[in-house]
């Protein structure tokens, strides 16, 4: 190439560069803006992955391994890494080293870690049930109840029944009702289903939050006269049978969302309405209060109520009882009250009164089934009413036996009184 005469002038080099409009198109082609931006690109990641390297290396003391001391390359090919570790083998190093090295960090270490598995197949349901609890903190905590009555041949008595529940002050939209109708002989399916369509459809806070009605029948057809109702022979097949129908209806009834189940007989005449918040108070894994029955004798200024104790199954055993079990076949119910078998037992209706301290506690051995508050746990847990002979006992008398054999406490409130329809039955052994 020559150059031109006098040197080189702006002039002349100008003269020798492509026209601007040609570099113009040349930078715009699409193939030049790529590589520009795929040039940039690298340079900004090589630019990071050496902040980061030296940022580590400021931290955190590595081996540098040069390849080229172990494959004999060049200097100009030589290559290295880094790998976690002291500057030195752990063998060339002192104790004061190695406790200096192992104690300036601790590196997070990650045991089988999985990614959440997502289930999606509509047929699959997860119960959780460690978030229900059952606590004196049952209204802040929103804990949900369980009614549970039996019925047979209880049309009689419904009226009453629904006008008692339906003033319970504890929320009726946290109360859940389950009845089980077998083996009646009345229209007690018919008057249950009008009094709870009557109550479901009012429109201020009265109707619960639902009903579940279950009908079973058993086919035991024993009688429901007071004398044979009550005789010591109908006893052992009664309880056995009442002892069922429970069982029926709670695993019917129950729902993983309950923290408590509260029993109560269709013949009560009077409650507390407060009697849920009262019974809940006490936390107590089972809870029974003292049932007495009113009846009035005499006639004009001289008529007065004689405060009839009523339930002799709620009772505190004794070592007479024990003994008389010892003998007995195990299939054998005992039943309190009767001439046939006397046991000694102490009976909490025997005991207090309506207008002394109702929270009073007793530990109770056996109990009645007029009013039994349980926690939800107990049930779930394996302890029912047996509906046959269970340590001699039966139904809720076995319930109680049970949940004590299983380590759970079993309490009664003396002093704390609900009312039970009056039986007009005879005076027996008790």
């Amino acid at each position: 190439m020559l150059l031109p005469k006098g040197g080189i002038t702006w002039k002349s080099a100008k003269a020798q560069l492509p026209p601007t409009r040609a570099i113009w198109v040349f930078l715009t082609k699409t193939r030049v803006l790529l590589t520009i931006a795929l040039a940039g690109i690298i340079l900004l990641l090589w630019r990071g992955i050496r902040s980061s390297a030296g940022e580590m290396q400021r931290y955190y003391p590595f081996y540098n391994i040069s390849i080229s001391q172990k494959v004999g390359l060049t200097d100009s090919a030589s290559l290295s890494f880094y790998c976690w570790g002291p500057s030195k083998p752990p063998m060339d190093m002192t104790l004061n080293e190695q406790q200096a090295w192992n104690a300036h960090l601790q590196t997070p270490v990650i045991f089988n870690h999985h990614a959440p598995i997502t289930i999606n197949e509509s047929t699959i349901t997860h119960v959780d049930l460690n978030g229900i609890k059952s606590t004196r903190q049952a209204l802040d905590n929103q804990e949900r109840v369980l009614i549970l009555t039996p019925l047979k041949d209880a049309a009689p008595y419904l009226s009453k029944y629904f006008e008692l529940i339906a003033e319970l002050s504890y929320p009726h939209n946290l109360i859940d009702l389950a009845f089980l109708v077998g083996d009646s002989n009345d229209d007690t399916m018919a008057v249950l289903g009008m009094e709870l369509d009557r109550i479901q459809k009012r429109p201020d806070n009265i109707p619960f939050r639902s009903v579940t009605v279950v009908e079973k029948s058993f086919g035991v057809h024993l009688s429901q006269s007071v004398e044979d109702r009550h005789s010591f022979e109908a006893q052992g097949p009664r309880r056995k049978a009442m002892g069922r129908a429970r069982n029926f209806l709670l695993s019917a009834s129950l729902k993983p969302e309950h923290s408590w189940v509260y029993w109560r007989d269709v013949d009560i005449v009077d409650s507390p309405k407060r009697i849920l918040e009262d019974f809940i108070a006490h936390d107590r894994d089972v809870l029974v209060p003292n049932i007495w029955f009113h009846r009035y004798e005499g006639e004009g200024d001289n008529k007065y109520d004689i405060e009839g104790r009523f339930d002799y199954n709620s009772w505190i055993e004794s070592d007479k009882a024990l003994k008389l079990a010892s003998k007995l076949d195990k299939n054998v119910v005992l039943a309190e009250g009767y001439k046939q078998y006397d046991t000694g037992r102490t009976y909490m209706a025997r005991m207090g009164d309506w207008r002394n301290d109702p929270d009073e506690e007793i530990e109770l051995d056996g109990i009645g089934g007029v009013n039994i508050l349980v926690k939800a746990d107990v049930h779930r847990s394996g302890i029912n009413f047996p509906c046959y002979a269970f340590e001699n006992q039966a139904e809720t008398e076995g319930f109680a036996k049970m949940a004590k054999r299983a380590g759970y406490e079993v309490i009664g409130l003396p002093n704390y009184v609900v009312w039970h329809i009056d039986t007009e039955e005879k005076p027996g052994n008790a």
